[in-house]
């Protein structure tokens, strides 16, 4: 059954969940006039994710990203994933975390979900028991993450919401800040080259704010950005602007990446609330996770997760104004 959970604080911020891929179906914060309003995109039904899912706002797993030709060896052993995107697997497959009822049990300012995928799923090894907890603070929202296995496997977790922190129109003047020297280059097909190469003279340089249309027309930006001084602990890794409405974005995170997305794919046939078409650029994605086909990569920071290990992530989404 799909049902829809709301946390409020006393600030009036709030965010509401479905339990359909733990999708964040809206979330609402105040802008420079105090004014609250919607900063992600979302559909107007529960049914709507379920027709035109497009990891609108969901948690994303066992494996966020791309994994080339759906393919990777562990333990001497090749398996092969569903391929769905192009030549490669995207986000966990064609049934991934995004598409799973989740179980849901609520504890004041915190909504705890956790899923079963069982050995095999989409081509993964091993039964793994995923939880994720999100938690209402003062003017933040925290995802932490958890997972275990009963056999070597692999996993990537993360969320997948656009946002608009204007609520209409494009995403182009928003300015992003991303504390990261390096990015990690891409094929034609957005896969990896295993090179990590500086920031430094390319349109990738978002270590000052800068105006995300600014190097649009040089580069469509799906890009893993190599986070500053990883060390497990949570740290800042990017700050989002809308000089319109005020609203800042700041997002910390345990993670070694951040996927920025500008919703170049978006093409006016989704129809989001209150009739909305989203066009090219309306909502931007950033994806605290590990690197896009990183068990193919070995300089990659692993995804690999052993029995009697802890799989754990934990990103902080910090409201502001200005």
């Amino acid at each position: 059954m799909l049902s829809e959970y709301t946390l409020k604080n006393d600030r009036g911020f709030e965010v509401s969940i479905t339990n359909y891929g733990g999708a964040v179906t809206s979330l609402k914060t105040p802008d420079r006039e105090g004014k609250f309003g919607e900063i992600v995109l979302s559909y107007d039904t529960l049914d709507d994710y379920v027709r035109n899912p497009r990891y609108m706002g969901a948690l994303i797993g066992r494996h966020a990203n791309r994994i080339a030709r759906g393919r990777f060896s562990l333990n001497g052993v090749e398996y092969q994933l569903p391929c769905n995107n192009g030549a490669n697997h995207l986000h966990g497959g064609p049934k991934g975390f995004d598409t799973r009822l989740w179980h849901v049990r609520e504890n004041g300012n915190i909504l705890h979900l956790w899923y079963v995928s069982k050995d095999g799923e989409e081509g993964y090894p091993g039964n793994l028991n995923a939880s994720v907890d999100y938690t209402l603070l003062d003017n933040e929202l925290q995802i932490d993450y958890y997972a275990t296995t009963d056999r070597d496997t692999i996993v990537n977790l993360t969320n997948h919401s656009y946002f608009n922190l204007r609520g209409a129109g494009t995403i182009l003047d928003h300015e992003l800040t991303l504390n990261a020297d390096s990015f990690t280059p891409v094929s034609e097909d957005l896969i990896p080259t295993g090179e990590i190469k500086a920031v430094e003279g390319t349109p990738m340089d978002f270590r000052k704010p800068k105006a995300i249309g600014t190097d649009i027309q040089n580069v469509s930006y799906d890009h893993n950005f190599v986070l500053n001084n990883w060390d497990r602990s949570l740290r800042f890794a990017a700050r989002l602007y809308d000089p319109v409405s005020g609203r800042v974005l700041e997002i910390l995170t345990t993670e070694p990446g951040m996927q920025f997305y500008s919703g170049n794919f978006l093409d006016g046939s989704l129809i989001g609330k209150n009739g909305v078409a989203y066009e090219k650029y309306a909502g931007l994605c950033l994806e605290p996770q590990h690197f896009p086909d990183a068990p193919n990569h070995p300089n990659f920071p692993s995804t690999l997760l052993r029995p009697g290990e802890e799989y754990r992530h934990t990103s902080v989404y910090r409201f502001l104004n200005q």
